[in-house]
Parts: structure tokens; C-alpha cells; sequence
């Protein structure tokens, strides 16, 4: 990625608009952004990842900031930045939130935020203008997040040194960030899931083989009571007292206690057997004895049956006569009935229809005499003649009812037409009202409109004094941190004094054992002189005079421990003072950010501030009770003219119907006045035409079936006199005294039947037992019912205790074969639990893992080495091979985890040690190769990104001449391959040193310019 252009307007310090051409420093390699503190240099940074991301690298809150503060009303703020990545070059133009004057009338409005994504072909094409869009696009045209960005191109102010610094987790947070690392946290997760469902199913299972051998150890001692006396021995052996969870041997008593279930089970099967024949027998000789006995009391019923028939033979005979005679009379029967009703219906109908030709009469006359008509049929007039009347009269009534609807509709139409010309009255009324009210609305519109942006001035407000209590409330915090660091700092700077002492004092007694142990040399030489034999120093094989031991000799042991003193207070030393550092890094911070205030000082602003905040939110609230005020006046409005213009067209359509009712009704009363003619209403003519027509219709109607009775009741006489004759009657009265009901038929049938039935039955029995030899005297039948008795009762308590025997064997057997499978799933699920649970605690870092290093941090680990591995290659030049970072995996402190962190290694002292210990020169150039390290590998792992301009923002002027000239070296090679490098310093020496400069100085009215 190289970037080209960075076009800025009112964006932090910048008010006017600023052109930043970097490919003007291309040539060079490397430039430098120079300024006074507060000038803005860094806030060029922040413009380029603002642009990128919406984000900057100094504020949390994003956007919300970055407006200038030199901007003002319609003033635009922008960040434009043209970059390339490969052959495309894009152009990213984004404008934050903020609020400006209305264009018309008071008040502010939000001006939302933008962002348009281009892309150049001959000329700029937009490929996006939505934010979540234009940010994915980003991602992934750049290859990397905004953190990446700032970790890997823009090496922001304060950032860098974080990484060098941090703790376990702080780096792991970074690194997970980086290279995207959470889903191994995501696979530790699911081992763990696998890890507690293998447990709790092993858990489960041993509860299910607990509970199935308790349940069995029920049928286990059923068992013992099902057995003989005889067989004691073998039950004795199933009361063995086993431990609870002593599987394998509660398992072989269950299986010996289904062997001696079998054992007994088979015994009672022959018991059964033996006792079913026994019953068997005894069914056969009770069946034979009960047979005879039955033989015996069945011929005598049949011969007791035949002499009760034969003495009842004169009601037989009469039952079969009286049957034959209603046999007959029912062939008759339809035909007396039929002439039966003919009678009837013939005079009920003649009766009918002198009545009818009566009422005729009676209405012509009065019909001739009301209408005048004297043209009506005769009052002996035939069928026919009525008929036709009846139709004439029929189709002049259907001329007139249309006209008697009309008739019934007048009054209501008169009603109706009244009823509107009231409401006629009542809208003219109400449109002088809404008049009125039209005229109202727009007034009081307007009244409530300039209210409102009165109260929208004072509301606009609230954001700036939000922002100056959240900068207030973090300036009180800090200020109360400083006074927590500065007690803090008093405590580690006596620490740090204590421990210089107790060094100093180590290393002086370790001096002094090795002064005194130099001035007693030799003496202890002279301990190892033997006579005759050379000296090791003089060669002398002389002693004349060896040097005696002192009381006060200094051993080598003695040494060695006051050298490992030395060591521990050195180190304690080395603690103390990265202890001070720390703390006067916290302080110098808190202090910074307090502004050098009191939290007393502060609070009364907070008070002062949170007061204007009260007043601004009361005036937001009052414009938007004024904003619904005027939305309802507004809809009032719209209403009212709606209403109004409703009114005036009801008014148009109610003058028209009007009109039109008073014409219709006029023609109404014209048609009913022709259609009553003599009557008092067309209802009243139509009313006596129907009535006639009834009485013609109905004397018709009559006269036809009179003729057609008479008719009927002569067919039917012939029909009865031909039936009588064919059944053998002489008088129709002898047919009838025959005649019995079904029911009776039924039962003179069934009576006959049943006794022929009986003698048949009878004589057939008679029959049959005559081929058995049947004794006189009466068989008995208790004997034998009482040995079955027997034998029944001791089949069934030989069923039920092999049915006992029978229930234990299977649930001993069932248990038996379901628990030994349950065991064995056991020791499979346990084997394979044991292999989850291992794998599950080990990725996350638990026991067995005595790293307590999980997966995650294991692969992070891999990358850190990688990275500490790329920032070694510059730390070594720029130390003077020095200093080297490691990466180190020892277990943390208090089993804290551990794989993440680094230690410096001195090759002057030849030890290790932690970052903290470094001076602050140090500090920056191990913080700058650790950082440019990981910016090597972060490209690698981007896919390889090619990184062609780099920035770096930190504090050089903590680095001597000598230092600061190695680093310069190291920075001049990062121009290699074409890249740019833009340093952020106000270092003189490096002004001199990097002719290539871009200048950001203050404007006299305090906004910031830039001078390439």
C-alpha cells in the first residue's frame, strides 16, 4: 500500500483546507514531519486513519472529536486520501458528524457523516458510499483492520511501546486482534462442551449399572426363598457382603444367582407337569359320570313333554281354524277400507264445494255492485268462466303494485326531502365556522414555530457542554489518580532506596571476602605444602617458613553465598527501579491529563457546567413538547381546509337532490291518484281484486273435485263386492269379524308352531338316546367333582410357584446380561472420557498442562517468537548487538497462564531481564524493532501486502547522539524497495540529518497550516 495524497479541511487543527503530497518525498525515502508541540503533526496521522476507518489513533470516541475547533457554521470538514495498492489506485473522501446553522431560521441541524470509496479509470468512478460497505471494501482492498493498521503502517504515538511492555494478557488481546486467533478459543470451547457431556454420560452410565444391580439385588434374594431347605448351602452363598461399587463381583453374584434360579426353575417345571396329568384324569372320569347323569334327565323331560301335548289337543285345533279364517279376511281387507274412505272423502269434498260456490255469489254480488261492473261471470258460472276471471284480475293487479309501493314510500320520501333541506340549514352554518377556523391556524402556527427555535437555541448547547463535563469528569479522575499515584510513587521511590542500599551493601561485603581472601592466599597456599615436594608458585622443594591460617580465613563457600546475595539484591534493585519507572510513567501521565488542576478546582467547573447541561436538556424537552404542538396545529390545519372543501361539495350534492326529489315526487303522486280509482288507496283496490279472484279461484277449484269424489266412491263399491266374492265371504260385516291384527296372526302362528315344534323335539330326543344304555335309577355326580376339586387346586399352586420360580430366572438373567454390557460400556466410556478429558484440560491449559498454556496462546506463541525473531535483525544494529528480545514460555507467577512473554537479553551482563528495567532510549529502540518485527510478520500473514509507506510517531528525543544516529541507519534501510518512511520528531539533530522535511506550524489565529 502506498499512500499519495492527504487532502484535509477542518479536521482537528486544521481549519483551512491542507494539502499533504507525499510522493513528493518519494525521490528521498524518508522525510520528516517537524513542528512545536501541539502543532498537529500527529493529527496527519489521525486524518489518514480516520479516512481508512473512521477512527483515529488518539480518541475512543471516533468522529464525535475530530471536527475542528477553528470551524465555523457551514464550514466543511473532509479528509480526503488518495492511495494504491498494486495497479489500482482509490480515493477515499469520508466528512464526520456535526451540527450547523439552519440555512433558513435559527437554530442548528446535524450534518450526518459521509464517505464515498472511488476507484480511478480515467477519471474517479464512486464503487461504494455506504458505510459498512465502504468498510469491508477497505478491509479488504488495504488486507488488514484498523488496529492492524496502526500496528503495522501507522505506528501512532503511544502505541508501539504497549506491545514491548504489556502484560500476559494485554499482549494476548493485541496478538489475538492481529492474526485473528478466536476461533481456537472456539475450539477450546467445544473440547470442553465434548469434555463435560463425556463425563456426565459416564456419570449417567455408572449410575444406570448401580441402579440395575440394586434393582436385581432385590430378585437375588428372592432367590434365596424360593430354594428348598435342602439346597441351604448354595443360598448361603449368595448372602456374600460386597462393596457398593465393586462391580465385577456384584456382577458374578448376580450371574450365580440366575444359574440357581434356572436350576429351580426346571425342578417346578416337572411339578407342573405331573399335576396337570393328575387334573387332566380327573376332568375325564367327571365328564363320563356327567354325560350319563344329563342322558338320564333329558329322556325324562321329552317323555313328561308329550303326555302335556297330548292333553292340550283342543286348543291346537281351534288356534289352526282361526288362523285359516283371518288368512282369508286379509285379502279384503285394502278393498273395505278403500270403499271406507271413498264415502268420506266424497261428502267432506261435496260439502266443500257448495260452501265455495256460496261465497262466490256473495262476492260478485258485492264486487258488481262497488265496482259497477256488471260484466262478471254468472253466479252458477262453470270452472272454466272462474278461471279466466281469476287470471284477468291476477295480471291487473300486477299493473297496480308498483304503484302501491310508491304509494306506501310517500310519506318517508316526503320525511326524506325534509330532512335534507335541514341539513342544508346545518352545513351552511358550519361552513362559516370552518372559515373561521382556516383563518385561526396559520397564526398560532407561527406563534409556536418561533417558540420552538428559541428553544432549539438553547438546547443546541447540550452537546458542547456534554463534552466539556466528559473532558471535565476525565480531567477530575485524573486528577484524583494523581494524588493515588503520587502516595504510589512515594512507596516504590523508599523501595527502590532500601534496595540500593541493601545492593550497595552486598556488593561491598562480597569486595571485602574478596580482599580478605586475596590477603590470606597464602596461607591457605601454605596448607597444601608438602616437604620434599616442589611449591606451585616458587618451585621450591624448601619450606622453611610457611605463612599460618588466620582465625578469620575466607572460604570459597563463603564467597559463593555472598555472591548469590549480591545477585538477589542486584535483582531486587532491578525491580525497584522498573517499579519507579512505572510509577513515574503512571504519574507524568495522570498529571498530563489533569492539566496540572486540583479535583477541588475541577469539581467546581463540573458544578458550574452541569448546571448549563440542566438548562439545555429543559429547553430540548420544551421544543419537543412545542414540536408536537405544532404537528397537531399543522394537522388542524390540513383537517380543517379538508373538512372545509368536504362541506362545500356536500352542499353542491345536497342543492342538486333536492331538485331532483321534488320532481320525482310530484310524478308519484300523479300515478297513485290514477291507480285507486273509486278506493281509498291503491293498497284497498288491490286488497278487494285479490279477494275476488280467491273466491273464483277456489269455487273452480271445488266444482272439479266434487265430480272427481263422486267418481271415486262408485269404483271403490264394485272393487269390495269382487273381493268378498274371491275369499269366500257372503257379507261384507263377516269379512271384517275375521280380520286380526298382525300381531295377532304373529302369535296364533308361533303358538301353533311351538307346539308342533315341542312334540317334534320330543320324539326326536326319545330317538337319539335310545342307543345309549341309560340305567332307571338317578346317577351321582359328587365323587367325582370333588377329586377334580382337588386336583385343580394343586395344578395351580404348582403353576404359580414355577411362575415365581419362572419370573425370577428371567430378571435374574435379563440383569445379569444388561449389566455386564452396562459394564462394559463403562470401561470403553471411561477410556474414551479419559482421552477427551486429557486432550480438553491440556488445549486449555490446565492439568496435565503445566505450562497452563492453552491452544491459543500456543499458536500466538509461535507467531510471537516469529515476530520477536524479525525484530532482533535491527535491535542488534541499533544496540550494537547489545541488547536481544526472547520470547519466553516460563510459567507466570502464582499459576498465572503463561507463553506470551519477552525478556531482554544483556550480553554485557550475560543475564536476562525484563523490558521494564530498560532506560528510556532503550525502551524506544527495543519498542521500535519489536514493533517494525511485527509489522513484518503481520504483512506476511496479510497475504503478503507490500507496505510502501510507513509511519512513525514516537519519541526520538529520548535517544542520545550515538543512539540516535544507529537508529537513523536502521530507519534509512526501511527505504529499501521504494518505500517511504515519514518520521514524526521535533529532534534537532534529526532536522539536520533529513533534509526531506514537512513543517506543521501554528497560525496566528491557533489553527494549525502545512508547509512542504
Amino acid at each position: 500500500m502506498k499512500i499519495h495524497r492527504i487532502d484535509i479541511e477542518g479536521f482537528g487543527p486544521f481549519r483551512d483546507r491542507q494539502v499533504v503530497d507525499l510522493d513528493r518525498y518519494a525521490d528521498d525515502g524518508i522525510f520528516l514531519i517537524s513542528g512545536r508541540t501541539g502543532a498537529g503533526k500527529s493529527s496527519i496521522l489521525d486524518a489518514i486513519c480516520f479516512a481508512l476507518y473512521a477512527s483515529t489513533p488518539r480518541y475512543d470516541d471516533g468522529e464525535k472529536r475530530v471536527r475542528s475547533d477553528y470551524s465555523q457554521g457551514a464550514d466543511p470538514s473532509r479528509v480526503v486520501l488518495d492511495f494504491s495498492v498494486g495497479d489500482d489506485t482509490w480515493r477515499i473522501e469520508r466528512t464526520p458528524q456535526y451540527e450547523r446553522p439552519k440555512k433558513s431560521g435559527t437554530g442548528t441541524t446535524t450534518e450526518r457523516s459521509t464517505v464515498v470509496l472511488s476507484r480511478w479509470h480515467d477519471e474517479w468512478q464512486a464503487v461504494a458510499t455506504k458505510d459498512r460497505e465502504v468498510g469491508a471494501r477497505i478491509i479488504e482492498i488495504v488486507g488488514m483492520n484498523g488496529q492492524q493498521f496502526q500496528q503495522v503502517i501507522l505506528l501512532a504515538q503511544g502505541r508501539f511501546a504497549r506491545f514491548l511492555l504489556a502484560k500476559n494478557d494485554e499482549r494476548q488481546k493485541l496478538l489475538r486482534s492481529l492474526f485473528g486467533t478466536h476461533r481456537f478459543e472456539h475450539y477450546q470451547a467445544r473440547l470442553d462442551e465434548r469434555r463435560k457431556a463425556a463425563e456426565q454420560a459416564l456419570a449417567d452410565r455408572t449410575s444406570g449399572l448401580r441402579a440395575a444391580l440394586d434393582e436385581a439385588a432385590n430378585h437375588v434374594e428372592r432367590v434365596r426363598e424360593l430354594l428348598p431347605d435342602e439346597e441351604g448351602a448354595d443360598a448361603d452363598a449368595l448372602v456374600i457382603d460386597l462393596a457398593n461399587d465393586d462391580w465385577a463381583a456384584r456382577i458374578a453374584q448376580l450371574d450365580a444367582a440366575a444359574a440357581l434360579a434356572a436350576r429351580q426353575r426346571t425342578a417346578l417345571l416337572r411339578k407342573e407337569a405331573d399335576a396337570d396329568a393328575a387334573r387332566a384324569a380327573a376332568e375325564a372320569v367327571l365328564a363320563k359320570v356327567t354325560e350319563l347323569a344329563e342322558h338320564q334327565r333329558r329322556r325324562e323331560q321329552a317323555k313328561a313333554k308329550i303326555a302335556d301335548l297330548d292333553a292340550r289337543r283342543g286348543e291346537h285345533d281351534a288356534a289352526c281354524a282361526e288362523l285359516d279364517g283371518a288368512r282369508r279376511a286379509d285379502t279384503v281387507r285394502s278393498a273395505l277400507a278403500a270403499l271406507a274412505r271413498a264415502e268420506k272423502d266424497a261428502e267432506r269434498i261435496l260439502g266443500t264445494a257448495e260452501s265455495a260456490r256460496e261465497a262466490w255469489a256473495s262476492a260478485r254480488e258485492q264486487a258488481a255492485t262497488a265496482e259497477a261492473e256488471p260484466r262478471l261471470p254468472a253466479a252458477n258460472a262453470t270452472p272454466a268462466e272462474l278461471d279466466a276471471l281469476a287470471a284477468d284480475l291476477t295480471r291487473r293487479i300486477g299493473a297496480w303494485e308498483p304503484v302501491r309501493v310508491k304509494e306506501s314510500e310517500l310519506a318517508r320520501d316526503v320525511e326524506a326531502l325534509e330532512q335534507r333541506r335541514e341539513k342544508l340549514v346545518g352545513i351552511e352554518t358550519a361552513l362559516l365556522a370552518l372559515a373561521e377556523r382556516e383563518a385561526a391556524l396559520p397564526g398560532s402556527i407561527a406563534a409556536a414555530q418561533k417558540h420552538r427555535e428559541e428553544a432549539n437555541d438553547r438546547a443546541a448547547k447540550s452537546e458542547a457542554v456534554d463534552e466539556h463535563i466528559r473532558a471535565l469528569e476525565q480531567q477530575f479522575a485524573a486528577a484524583r489518580e494523581v494524588e493515588q499515584l503520587t502516595a504510589a510513587y512515594a512507596r516504590v521511590d523508599r523501595a527502590l532506596g532500601e534496595a540500593k542500599t541493601a545492593r550497595r551493601d552486598a556488593e561491598d561485603a562480597l569486595d571485602d571476602l574478596h580482599r580478605r581472601r586475596l590477603a590470606g592466599i597464602s596461607s591457605e597456599l601454605a596448607q597444601k605444602l608438602v616437604a620434599g615436594e616442589p611449591c606451585t608458585v616458587c618451585g621450591s622443594i624448601e619450606h622453611p617458613n610457611p605463612a599460618p591460617l588466620g582465625d578469620d580465613q575466607v572460604t570459597p563457600d563463603a564467597i559463593d553465598a555472598a555472591d548469590e546475595r549480591r545477585t538477589r539484591a542486584v535483582a531486587d534493585h532491578e525491580t525497584a527501579v522498573a517499579a519507579r519507572q512505572q510509577a513515574e510513567l503512571d504519574l507524568r501521565d495522570a498529571e498530563t491529563r489533569a492539566g496540572g488542576r486540583s479535583a477541588t478546582e475541577v469539581d467546581g467547573d463540573l458544578l458550574v457546567e452541569r448546571g448549563r447541561r440542566s438548562d439545555a436538556e429543559a429547553a430540548a424537552r420544551e421544543a419537543e413538547a412545542l414540536g408536537l404542538q405544532i404537528a397537531a396545529l399543522e394537522g388542524d390545519r390540513d383537517r380543517v381546509a379538508a373538512e372545509h372543501r368536504a362541506a362545500r361539495e356536500t352542499r353542491v350534492q345536497l342543492e342538486a337532490g333536492i331538485a331532483n326529489d321534488e320532481k320525482a315526487l310530484t310524478a308519484t303522486r300523479a300515478a297513485v291518484a290514477e291507480a285507486r280509482g273509486i278506493h281509498a288507496s291503491v293498497a284497498q283496490r288491490i286488497g278487494a281484486a285479490q279477494r275476488l279472484a280467491s273466491h273464483a279461484s277456489a269455487c273452480a277449484h271445488a266444482d272439479r273435485e266434487a265430480q272427481r269424489a263422486s267418481a271415486a266412491r262408485e269404483t271403490a263399491r264394485d272393487a269390495q263386492e269382487h273381493a268378498l266374492v274371491e275369499a269366500g265371504f257372503d257379507t261384507a260385516d263377516a269379512a271384517r269379524r275375521a280380520i286380526r291384527t298382525k300381531e295377532q296372526v304373529a302369535d296364533l302362528e308361533q303358538r301353533i308352531k311351538a307346539v308342533d315344534d315341542a312334540r317334534a323335539s320330543a320324539r326326536g330326543t326319545l330317538t337319539e338316546l335310545e342307543a345309549f344304555e341309560i340305567p332307571d335309577e338317578p346317577v351321582q355326580t359328587e365323587a367325582a367333582e370333588k377329586h377334580l376339586a382337588d386336583a385343580r387346586a394343586a395344578h395351580i399352586g404348582a403353576v404359580e410357584r414355577r411362575g415365581d420360580a419362572q419370573a425370577v430366572a428371567d430378571a435374574l438373567t435379563a440383569a445379569s446380561e444388561r449389566t455386564a454390557a452396562a459394564h462394559e460400556r463403562i470401561r470403553e466410556e471411561a477410556a474414551r472420557t479419559d482421552v477427551i478429558s486429557q486432550l480438553a484440560n491440556t488445549v486449555a491449559g490446565r492439568a496435565p498442562n503445566d505450562r497452563r498454556m492453552n491452544i491459543e496462546t500456543f499458536v500466538l506463541a509461535a507467531e510471537l517468537e516469529e515476530i520477536v525473531q524479525a525484530a532482533n535483525l535491527r535491535l542488534a544494529e541499533m544496540s550494537d548487538n547489545r541488547y536481544a528480545l526472547r520470547h519466553t514460555d516460563d510459567l507466570a507467577h502464582r499459576g498465572a497462564a503463561s507463553g506470551l512473554g519477552i525478556e531482554v537479553f544483556d550480553s554485557y551482563s550475560g543475564r536476562a531481564r525484563t523490558p521494564h528495567s530498560l532506560s528510556g532510549g532503550e525502551t524506544f529502540l527495543a519498542s521500535l524493532s519489536l514493533a517494525l518485527g511485527l509489522a513484518e510478520v503481520v504483512t506476511r500473514r496479510a497475504g503478503g501486502i507490500r507496505l510502501d509507506t510507513l509511519f512513525i510517531d514516537e519519541g526520538f528525543g529520548s535517544l542520545d547522539s550515538e543512539t540516535l544516529e544507529t537508529a537513523m541507519r536502521t530507519l534509512d534501510d526501511l527505504r529499501q524497495g521504494g518505500r517511504t518512511v515519514g518520521l514524526i520528531s521535533h529532534v534537532d539533530v534529526m532536522k539536520e540529518q533529513i533534509p526531506a522535511q514537512l513543517r506543521v506550524r501554528r497560525a496566528t489565529g491557533g489553527w494549525s497550516l502545512v508547509e512542504q
